[in-house]
């Protein structure tokens, strides 16, 4: 867990940088608590004392902690459909300059992880710095470890910070504090140390970019919320709590279930004792015997009350899959609840994905541009070039994205097959190829060994045309 973020004195860092400084800690400051919350909603870690209306739940059961997989669903889910596949150049194919930076940072693997933290946190953000090896360093940061001002003028990142190091507090155990960040400003980046307490060192590194190395992945932005608003925000969370709280109580009536309540009547104060002094064994005995009671001359009366259902709780349970469902586009599949009874049909299943599938377009359209600034960006730090001096072929890229409503191998060759028939040549293009379900290493492959396939024909040809003139 990180602590609270001060800065006293900052040497090396202008007036005006140290007030934006100062205001990037307050917001950062301001939503550590928050964020660390939904964290635990995300890890499903939800304690009773959270839930509880002091009805049902026993007040010494506070500590019992539910786990429920909604949260990391909610973020999951929808993230697995944003799958950035690369980018493609002006002329269609993949550039290579941009894919020898993008293949030393392993981007697509990180903006995996990093979508998670979008739709998590609302926002993420990726920093990017210059490399002798690879051209550009790209770094992406969660709101854990980053904070940003808007610029709402130009529609951008004004200016940011991201946590790059820390070292453990030691004034409080397994709290870390921050030893190194850096700060991202229109004209250069500035990496602060830690020197001692709140005393800072900061030394610039400027670049001439014109605009913060710094770009946000934003989910559900708004005009108030320029960065966003988290899937778990609080009437998800309310929901969680109900099911947890539900499912507290399903687990104490099912205890009571399991153990009925029984009664004796008529005993001897004698029989009283030995029956209270081992309930278990009374529980479990296939025999209870009684005899008659001395002093009042009668005899043993052997009940049970009722046993209780947990039957209204499972019916909460589906009442709560569904409100949950409704309000974050998963099928009630997604929640892990399944009505055997009536089992649903594979257009009903379709049809409950498409909220979801229609998300994930919006998630991939604002995701795409955000990872065409990085790209750019990328491109004009490895060239040690502004933004307006790069290319027309390299400000033509774009980002690629697989279809998000995941369609089955036999559906997408279908569609492969038909376009083929109606579009010449198509079936000649690396796309079919993708339609029909062969990935990237297996076009490589298809291609080399068609063009091996070329290349010894087109000899046997040759031979045969020498053969045939030297018999003439």
């Amino acid at each position: 867990m990180l602590n609270n973020l001060k800065f006293g004195v900052v040497s090396g860092l202008p007036a005006n940088e140290l007030e934006r400084l100062g205001k990037l800690a307050e917001v950062y400051n301001y939503h550590l608590n928050k964020n660390a919350m939904k964290n635990r909603y995300y890890e499903g870690r939800i304690p009773l004392s959270e839930v509880n209306l002091g009805l049902a739940l026993p007040k010494g059961m506070k500590g019992l902690e539910i786990d429920c997989a909604w949260g990391a669903k909610t973020v999951d889910v929808l993230a697995a459909r944003s799958m950035f596949d690369g980018f493609v150049g002006l002329n269609g194919t993949d550039p290579e300059e941009l894919g020898k930076i993008m293949n030393g940072n392993r981007f697509v693997a990180e903006y995996k992880k990093a979508v998670r933290d979008e739709l998590k946190y609302g926002c993420t953000f990726a920093t990017l710095a210059r490399d002798p090896k690879i051209g550009c360093k790209i770094r992406f940061h969660s709101p854990e470890t980053a904070a940003a001002l808007w610029n709402g003028e130009q529609g951008r990142i004004d200016c940011g910070m991201a946590i790059v190091d820390t070292v453990p507090d030691d004034s409080q155990s397994g709290v870390w504090i921050p030893s190194v960040i850096n700060y991202h400003t229109e004209q250069a980046i500035y990496v602060l140390k830690r020197v001692a307490g709140d005393r800072w060192m900061a030394k610039a590194h400027p670049h001439k970019m014109g605009r913060p190395l710094m770009e946000a992945f934003v989910w559900d932005a708004t005009s108030k919320k320029p960065f966003g608003r988290s899937r778990l925000k609080s009437p998800i969370r309310r929901l969680i709590q109900s099911y947890v709280r539900t499912i507290a109580n399903a687990a104490i009536g099912l205890e009571f279930a399991t153990a009925p309540q029984k009664y004796l009547m008529g005993v001897t104060e004698d029989q009283y004792e030995k029956i209270v002094n081992d309930k278990f064994k009374q529980y479990v005995g296939s025999i209870i015997a009684g005899t008659t009671n001395p002093e009042t001359n009668e005899k043993p009366t052997f009940g049970q009350l009722q046993q209780g259902t947990i039957s209204p709780h499972v019916e909460m349970m589906r009442l709560l899959a569904t409100q949950f469902s409704a309000a974050t586009g998963l099928s009630m599949t997604d929640t892990g609840i399944v009505n055997d009874a009536n089992p649903t049909s594979s257009d009903a299943i379709l049809a409950q994905s498409q909220t979801l599938v229609a998300m994930a377009e919006e998630l991939n359209t604002g995701n795409g541009h955000a990872l065409r600034n990085v790209a750019l960006m990328a491109l004009a730090i490895a060239n040690n070039k502004k933004l307006d001096e790069l290319t027309e072929e390299q400000t033509g890229i774009m980002a690629h994205f697989k279809n998000p409503a995941m369609p089955s191998v036999a559906v997408t060759a279908d569609a492969a097959v038909k376009i083929a028939t109606s579009r010449q040549g198509f079936a000649q293009t690396d796309v079919y190829l993708e339609m029909i379900g062969f990935d990237q290493a297996d076009i490589r492959r298809i291609r080399a060994q068609e063009s091996r396939s070329r290349g010894i024909g087109f000899l046997q040809q040759i031979e045969q045309d020498i053969g045939a003139g030297d018999t003439e």
